[in-house]
């Protein structure tokens, strides 16, 4: 199995954001995923890390402007 686990990276703390991603599509400051499910999740943010061996994918929250 290829699929990974994604994760928000905020603050120092990583948090479980979809299990089992099969699918991830970068759309400008936006990531589509689809995981084994069929659950369809898109994260406002960039991707930090992917760890393929890991089957981790780590995002970060694009900063709110205030």
């Amino acid at each position: 199995m290829c699929e990974a686990n994604a994760y928000v990276y905020k603050d120092g703390l990583e948090t479980l954001y979809l299990e089992g991603v099969d699918i991830l599509i970068p759309e400008g400051e936006r990531i589509y995923m689809k995981n084994l499910f069929g659950e369809q999740k898109t994260f406002k943010g960039t991707i930090r890390e992917i760890s393929l061996l890991k089957h981790r994918i780590i995002l970060e929250p694009v900063p709110e402007k205030g």
